[in-house]
């Protein structure tokens, strides 16, 4: 196992950021819902490296709660509104910035995109930048629990995650063993080294979303914060089978623990693992965007 600290790399997912690079590479990928119906990935490396990562877009107030039961690990990001800088730097974070405006060197555009769309970097670059701030290399704590699949579970061989803007697409292929993503509107989930986004286990979330005082754009768009602590209804897919139940998260130092129905922990097998936040609902004036899940057998 690696001995150096992880990774994580903020990636976006607009239509105008595909193909990214870098995604195939990571060990787990989260994605959370942000303002305008959209959603952004939180790419974490720690056994494999990538090249390349593009495009590299700005920080939210979720990541520290998603990253938290990570233990102390690097975070790259494009900047952020002030408040979340402030919340990443905070002396209460365990999150070591590694952003461009703390590691410029790290990054350069591609000049064959337009902006912001062309921010480039990779886990080399920014490991060597962590190396010259002086941050310590601490590995990561565990988040998820690995193993055999458990009796129980129903057959499912596509998931569908709807938002208001397209559906994502998750296909099991018996042939490899894993779950390939594609989307309505672009087709397959391809990488800019040709490679489709495939992981061995997809977790899907359904959580509260609530908005924030703190505006995000000249829009005036706010800001929402994923209610992470507490519980809510989960799936686990995994060898072509549906575990569903619940996750369960007392506190954010917690990772989030899935449960069947009757109680029974939910394991992963062992691989690359996405994690998707999909919102149910909030609080604030503004109301924010929903999510909806569908399993075809």
């Amino acid at each position: 196992m690696p001995r150096h600290a992880a990774l994580a790399v903020k990636v976006e997912n607009l239509p105008q950021a595909r193909p990214q690079w870098g995604l195939d590479k990571a060990d787990i990928v989260f994605e959370e819902p942000v303002e305008g119906a959209i959603t952004r990935f939180i790419a974490v490396y720690d056994c494999s490296g990538a090249s390349r990562i593009e495009p590299v877009r700005s920080g939210r107030f979720d990541d520290p709660r998603i990253l938290e039961p990570l233990g102390k690990i690097l975070f790259a990001y494009a900047g952020a509104i002030q408040p979340v800088v402030n919340e990443i730097d905070s002396r209460h974070s365990l999150l070591e910035d590694v952003g461009i405006f703390k590691a410029p060197g790290a990054y350069t555009r591609d000049p064959d995109r337009v902006p912001p769309h062309n921010l480039v970097t990779s886990t080399k670059a920014l490991y060597a930048a962590a190396k010259n701030l002086g941050y310590p290399e601490k590995p990561p704590h565990a988040i998820f629990s690995y193993g055999p699949p458990v009796p129980g579970g129903t057959p499912a061989s596509q998931v569908d995650i709807r938002s208001p803007l397209d559906v994502t697409t998750w296909r099991w292929h018996r042939s490899t063993g894993l779950w390939y993503r594609s989307y309505s509107d672009t087709g397959p989930a391809m990488q800019g080294d040709g490679a489709q986004i495939a992981v061995s286990n997809v977790i899907v979330m359904l959580v509260h979303n609530d908005e924030t005082p703190w505006v995000e754009d000249a829009t005036g768009t706010h800001e929402y914060v994923v209610n992470l602590r507490g519980s809510g209804a989960a799936w686990v897919f995994r060898d072509g089978r549906q575990y569903f139940g619940r996750w369960e998260r007392p506190r954010l130092a917690d990772p989030a623990v899935f449960v069947e129905q009757n109680g029974t922990k939910i394991k992963l097998t062992p691989g690359k693992t996405w994690e998707e936040l999909v919102p149910v609902g909030g609080t604030g004036p503004t109301p924010t965007w929903t999510g909806s899940v569908s399993v075809k057998p």
